[in-house]
Parts: C-alpha cells; structure tokens; sequence
C-alpha cells in the first residue's frame, strides 16, 4: 500500500470504480464585500456539516474537508513581506497551494519542475511560502499521509496581456507539471497535488475534520485574511479511500453526489482532445492532455471537464448548464429558445449524469445547480443585510428571523447564482434565457440536425422463409431455453415483462466455454449507491433515450457544423 493509504489494483478489484457522497454549502455577500466574517461563517458552516461526513478507525483523521476562497491579496501582501516578496497589483499575479512528497529528494525535484515550466511558460516565478500548519491537530492516519503544503507566487509575464490570459498561463502551467510529475517516475508522486493555481480563488483542504480545519490551517485565523464568498465541503466517501488530494472542494466545485456516467464521459472527453483547437491556446493546446486526470474520483474528474470548458471562453453558468442540463425534452412550460440551447449541447457533448448537487465558483460568481432528479437536498437563505446561504440542509447557520428576506430549496434542474459584479441573485429563468440567446441555436438546428424518421423509408427486409428455419435463427441470434421460458413467453401471454428479483445470477461470458454473441461479454455499469431505482419509461419527464450520431467538431467553438448529426428517438 502506498502512502496515500489507497489499496493497489489487484484480482478483480480495481480502486477506480469508486465513488463518494457528502454535504456542501457557501455563504457570500451579494454586494462583493470582503471580510473575515465570511471566512468565520463559511468555517461554522463546515462545522454545522460535521454529521454528513466520516472518519475512519481512527476518529481524529476524516474523509476531507476544505474551503475555497477569492484571494485575500491584503493577508498574502502582509506573509510575503516578511518573505522579501514583492506582489504586483491583483489580478497580476497567482498563488498555487501546493502538496509535496514527504521525501526531500523528491519535494526537490517537483520544486525544481515546477520552477521549470513557470519560466519555459514565460511568466515570473516570485517565490515560495511554507504554509504555517499544526500537525497536531489531524487524526494519526491523516499526519502519516499528510504532504507538505507550500504556496508558489507566480507574477504574470510580458507576453501575457491581462488576467484571463495569466488563469489560461496558469492553467497550462499547472497541467504541465501534473504531466511532469507523473511521468517522472518518483516514488512518493501520489504525494504531489494542485489544491488551487489561480489569480482569482485559494483552496485549503485536507484529510481532516471540520472543526480541525481552522486549527489546522493557521492562515484561516488571521483577521486580515478576507473574502466575499466561502464555499466549504465535508466529504462522506461512500465507496472511495479518502485521501488529501481527494478532499473538496476542487478547483471550481465541491460536489453532494456521484457521477453515474464517469466512465463514458471520460472516454468521450479524451476521444476529443484530437479536435481541440483555440486561438487561446495556440500551441498550448496539446500540454493539457489528458484533460481528465488519471486516477481521480468522479468529483475530480466533473472538474477537470468544467475547468476546460470555462478556459474555452464559456461562462461558468453556460458550461454547468452544458454538464448538468435539466430535464427538457418533455418539458413543456420551456421556452423554444432554451430548448433549442439543450438540444444543441445535447450534441456536443453529454450529460455528466447522477444523483448530484454542486456548488460552483470562479470567484466571481458563487452558485449550485441540482441534477435533474433533484436526488441531492440543497437549500438556500437570503438575508436582509445581503448574505446569501446555501447548504445541504436548513439551520447551517443561525440567522435571526427578523433578518430572513428570503428562503427556499433547490429544484431539479434549476440553477441558483449570485453575481458579485451585479451584486444580485440572478433568478434561473433570466440566467438560462440570456445564455440561450448567446447564439441562433435554434437556426442551426433546423438546418442541420435530422431526423431518423425524416429519412427515405428502407426497402423492406425479405420475409423468413419458414418456420423450419427458426430454430436456426434462434441459435444464430443467441436465444436459449431459459430466454423462451422466463422471457418471452410470460409476455406473450400476459402482454408484461415478467418480474424476477433484484440482481443477476448469470453465468460471465469470458468464463464460459460455450459460444457466446458479442454483446454478451459487456455488463451494464450503475450506482453502487441506494439511489432510488428509475428507467425511462416510468421517469419519462426526467429521462430520455434520445440520442444523436455523426461527426463532432472543436468543443472551442460553436456553430450550425456542430449539430450536423442524425437525431434517434
């Protein structure tokens, strides 16, 4: 075992099939303003979750827990005087959090790399930060796997015009050295993470409890460390080995849930990378491959797919709606223009779908959006004073009655935004409608996806011959005894699929030695959760077996070629 206390692959137990559910929230100040207070808030939050977490044998060492933040340049300008480190106006510069092996030799080696891509990168290394953490106060198991934490000061460089382009630079920078580290062959590399590597938003997580996150985090005490918005995480890993790494929240988001369709979009999204084209980018493009990280949990893996999506010059809120689209094919309250903007989506790329609800922020928008089940609780308090608060449950924080403007939950499919820049909640119907309106995607659709129904109809097939060649068509398709008797046969009499019990006793087909059809060699992946079971029939308004097939182009770009596909009921 390695030590991020994760078993190894071995027999048919492969620790990839694995996945978590846990308990979100985030407070933010609508109107921008940055204090302390929210920092205290956001970590009493966190605390008020402790139940919807875990822990192991050892009580002191949880699942995770984090908080991510916009960057406190006051408290960063205050630690790096005393370092001799000289920060240029915010917005100029980043801040990574950083976990190194325990192992000198190879923290000096990822330094070293790191250090490299920053000036091959063309932008300026200013130094680095030890950040000052108690060790004492993290369970035995956590400090046994515990990396070392350092925080690296990255000014934007000459060839780089402004902000957005410093988060691409960062971006790049930071999948590089993902790549590097990986292929370095060190032995402790599992060691070596990227919490946070932006101009915009920290993250300090760890395999730690709630309540040990401020203790342990020495930084989140000091009163000049301030901020508009905290989004908190407390991790329950139902299936997954909990590790630092794997503590929310991520990079963007800080998920309740799991993804029932990982596999699938992994595979999608690393099928694409051939296609991925941007004048963003330039020559850049091909150091971001693979997009989806090798070896992280379903959590990490919706990140790393929003993350390219916000970098392709998508607004957060556009590419949630693209990864999480609510149930609109049967909906008939929509409006034409957001039907036609899931529609089009719908062929570029598909639904991260499952039990889930996500909060999201790039630091400067904070939200969450609910699956389109609405299997996951999320609900919401406004106040008076302009705090918004957004949890698991009710009761994360006391607020005064008196002070409670407005409250609610989450609805299936809907998506709850506060804009810091407009200082306002922006309601899910404006939202979705001034992100549907972005293109004429309903143009594009009508000239160019088709229908199959639309098609020349086929020449018939001829008929079967006889009935004396049945039993030869019936070993060529695969039909068995077993499949007459207990399938067909009770719907032939009764018009019904006949009711068995939950599960499969059948026989693999690899370890058969009885000629077998092709399709029989594949298994259905599922949850391996106590989701409540749902098919597309009975769930008809929330579920769909459509689908479309064809060539797919640059998910960098939009246009009327991207939705030039065969569209099958």
């Amino acid at each position: 075992m390695s030590r991020s206390r994760r078993p190894e692959r071995q027999g048919l137990y492969d620790p990839m099939h694995e996945h978590d559910a846990c308990g979100v929230g985030f407070v933010v100040n609508m109107k921008g303003v940055k204090s302390h207070t929210i920092i205290e808030q956001g970590l009493q939050i966190l605390a008020n979750l402790t139940h919807r977490g875990a822990c192991g044998c050892d009580p002191l060492t949880g699942d995770g827990a984090g908080i991510l933040t916009q960057m406190p340049d006051a408290f960063l300008r205050k630690v790096c005087a005393e370092l001799d480190i000289t920060l240029p106006p915010a917005g100029e510069y980043g801040v990574g959090m950083v976990f190194l092996p325990e192992r000198v030799d190879e923290r000096n080696d990822c330094l070293e790399l790191f250090e490299k891509v920053v000036r091959e990168e063309g932008q300026r290394l200013l130094g680095w930060r030890r950040v000052p953490v108690d060790a004492s106060k993290c369970g035995q198991l956590a400090r046994e796997s515990m990396p070392e934490i350092r925080q690296i000061f990255i000014a934007r460089g000459r060839t780089t015009p402004d902000t957005a382009a410093l988060e691409r630079k960062l971006y790049v920078i930071r999948k590089r050295v993902e790549h590097l580290v990986r292929e370095s062959g060190l032995r402790d590399s599992e060691s070596f993470y990227v919490p946070s590597l932006s101009s915009r938003t920290m993250n300090y997580k760890g395999l730690l409890l709630p309540y040990q996150i401020p203790q342990f985090y020495k930084d989140l005490t000091d009163p000049d460390f301030t901020s508009a918005l905290a989004l908190v995480h407390q991790r329950f890993s139902t299936n997954t080995f909990p590790s630092w790494d794997r503590a929310h929240p991520y990079r963007y988001v800080a998920h309740n849930g799991e993804i029932n369709t990982l596999r699938g979009n992994v595979n999608w999204m690393h099928a694409r990378e051939s296609m991925f084209a941007s004048p963003l980018f330039g020559d850049d493009m091909e150091k971001l491959f693979p997009i989806i990280a090798p070896g992280g949990s379903d959590s990490a893996g919706f990140d790393n797919a929003l993350e390219l999506l916000v970098h392709t010059g998508r607004p957060l809120s556009h590419a949630v709606m693209m990864m999480i689209p609510e149930a609109w094919q049967k909906h008939e309250g929509m409006s034409a223009e957001k039907r036609a903007f899931y529609r089009y989506h719908a062929c570029l790329t598909e639904a991260w779908d499952g039990p889930a609800s996500i909060a999201f922020s790039d630091g400067t928008v904070i939200g969450a959006v609910l699956d389109r089940n609405g299997l996951r609780p999320s609900r919401y308090v406004v106040t008076k004073d302009g705090l918004v608060v957004m949890a698991s449950e009710v009761g994360v924080l006391d607020i005064a009655p008196e002070n409670v403007l407005a409250k609610g939950r989450l609805q299936p499919g809907r998506m709850f935004l506060v804009d810091l820049a407009e200082g306002r909640i922006i309601a899910d119907e404006e939202l979705k409608a001034a992100i549907a309106s972005r293109q004429p995607y309903e143009r594009w659709l009508d000239e160019s996806l088709t229908k199959l129904d639309a098609l020349p109809a086929a020449s018939e097939p001829p008929p079967a011959s006889d009935d004396a060649t049945r039993l030869t068509r019936q070993q060529a398709f695969g039909y068995t005894i077993e499949d007459l008797k207990f399938l067909m046969s009770p719907m032939a009499l009764n018009g019904q699929e006949a009711v068995g019990s939950m599960g499969t006793d059948t026989p693999l087909a690899v370890l058969s030695n009885k000629p077998q059809l092709l399709f029989n060699y594949f298994k259905q992946l599922f949850a391996q959760v106590t989701n409540p079971p749902i098919d597309p029939i009975r769930e008809e308004l929330v579920m769909s077996l459509k689908a479309t097939i064809g060539c797919e182009e640059n998910l960098f770009e939009e246009s009327a070629a991207h939705c030039r596909q065969l569209e099958l009921e």
